[in-house]
């Protein structure tokens, strides 16, 4: 499932996140990437153990938490903290799938998180600059997306994607991963498509016995498919 999430960070956060990362001391992209994707990767990031990145982080996991949206997409039981990068002067990142397992570190002994859904926060306006796309190819064919600043996309973690060179401004962006409590993407997006359904139903017609019915098998199947 590829969805996009509107307005995770509103303007007030977005005009901070990127005063602040103007000024940031970026290191070199690839201190994150595996071999093969190391080969295809230019751009400049802030590293993980930088105290900027992990005070924006937390704000950006803040927002998440209060999302329902995202919560209803990934059912989350892992976020890796938020990681912050920079394309600009033709920089990109050619075409790559995300490594299986991420190791957070962020707590002191390194905890394995699966790689379910990856996340593109993004941090500038599509005006702001040229090229910078991020391609992703599924089973339903090639998706270019460059949304607005705040918004963020996800999709699964086993799809090929890149992004495109910058060729003029500056593309700030987050990006991240999540090990969902739901493994398979298909189960995943039949409990979201159940899940707006129900609410959907409720604001609607918020006395309908059916209500009942839908969220016990909501549940159900979330128990059967859950791994806590």
């Amino acid at each position: 499932m590829l969805l996009n999430i509107p307005d995770v960070l509103n303007t007030e956060q977005v005009a901070s996140f990127r005063t602040r990362l103007e000024v940031a001391d970026w290191a070199d992209g690839r201190i994150t990437a595996g071999y093969q994707s190391a080969k295809a990767k230019d751009n400049a990031q802030l590293p993980e153990d930088s105290p900027l990145a992990r005070e924006l982080g937390a704000t950006v996991l803040e927002a998440l938490s209060r999302n329902s949206t995202f919560f209803s997409a990934a059912l989350p039981k892992r976020v890796y903290p938020p990681l912050f990068n920079r394309y600009a002067g033709g920089q990109s990142f050619g075409f790559h799938v995300d490594n299986a397992v991420r190791y957070d570190r962020s707590r002191g002994a390194p905890e394995a998180v699966r790689t379910d859904l990856s996340a593109t926060l993004f941090l500038s306006a599509p005006e702001d600059y040229d090229g910078g796309e991020l391609i992703i190819e599924d089973t339903y064919g090639t998706h270019s997306i460059k949304l607005p600043a705040g918004h963020l996309v996800l999709y699964p973690g086993t799809s090929l994607h890149k992004v495109t060179p910058v060729t003029r401004g500056t593309r700030l962006a987050s990006f991240f991963w999540i090990q969902s409590m739901v493994r398979d993407d298909g189960q995943r997006r039949l409990m979201f498509d159940l899940d707006v359904s129900i609410r959907r139903l409720t604001q609607e017609l918020p006395d309908h016995p059916a209500l009942v019915q839908l969220t016990g098998v909501y549940h159900n199947l979330l128990r059967q498919w859950t791994e806590v």
